[in-house]
């Protein structure tokens, strides 16, 4: 399995497809399993670059306090060693925030930036939703990944999907928790979300941006979209109707017709 050497730890990458770059953030205790639905369809217009957080997945999980702006130092150290200079960039949830810090902090590394469920942080977010609840560290410890990730499910897709979709219920299930955090490192990850604040700064990014949320999402209000895209000039802002914090994974083909057709319009210069 690849991985790179970037800030003093192994991240696991892989890379999917040709083209333009593109570079998936997974979310809080997430790793790059978490894209599987989408990227047969990105990969078709993309050199789609998935990754695992620190603390998370197959990339090391070293035992000191983690930040937004070390996990985007991550990223902009594995585009150095992969030879990109500029890319596109999606990320959802914590991988949202952290795509958020990247702009502020690497915003010359950007060809588009797609922050996705996600908020500005501080004061000026709207509180988490009652969803949250599931996101408790003390889980991790009680439950095991399967049975975790089964009991998240109902606050990232629709009931009416859920419903429909047992077999992919089951297969979502599996997949997702191959690589599962550990307590400690899902504390640091959480820990570092919870510092997350970057609203005084997004009037710095320049980067043609995509904010999108689903308009169900109990986890991350979608007031939290309007805030982050009202503060990004020329900021484009995307409502799912209907979704829920995993838009992204419930409704693939939907959600990469809107990413494509984002990123084909802003291409690299």
């Amino acid at each position: 399995m690849p991985h790179a050497k970037v800030n003093g730890i192994n991240i696991f990458y892989e890379i999917h497809g040709e083209g333009e770059p593109l570079v998936l953030v997974p979310g809080l205790g997430s790793d790059a399993t978490r894209w599987y639905r989408n990227l047969p369809g990105l990969a078709k217009e993309f050199r789609v670059i998935t990754l695992d957080n620190r603390g998370a997945g197959r990339t090391d999980k070293p035992d000191e306090p983690y930040s937004m702006k070390i996990f985007a130092d991550d990223i902009a150290g594995l585009l150095d060693v992969l030879g990109v200079a500029k890319t596109h960039l999606f990320g959802v949830s914590m991988g949202g925030m952290i795509s958020l810090n990247f702009g502020v902090l690497h915003g010359d590394r950007l060809i588009s930036l797609i922050p996705g469920c996600t908020r500005p942080g501080g004061v000026h977010s709207v509180a988490d939703g009652a969803g949250g609840a599931v996101l408790n560290p003390d889980l991790v410890n009680r439950l095991s990944p399967e049975e975790r990730n089964r009991m998240l499910l109902p606050e990232l897709w629709s009931e009416a999907f859920i419903r429909a979709n047992p077999a992919l219920v089951d297969e979502y299930v599996k997949k997702v928790s191959q690589y599962a955090a550990s307590p400690a490192s899902y504390r640091r990850q959480m820990t570092a979300a919870d510092a997350h604040d970057v609203y005084d700064r997004l009037d710095e990014i320049t980067a043609p941006t995509l904010v999108i949320h689903g308009e169900n999402d109990r986890l991350i209000p979608a007031a939290n979209a309007a805030i982050i895209a009202d503060r990004i000039r020329g900021a484009e802002l995307v409502i799912l109707e209907g979704l829920g914090h995993g838009f992204y994974s419930e409704q693939p083909e939907k959600v990469n017709g809107i990413l494509i057709d984002f990123m084909k319009r802003h291409p690299a210069r």
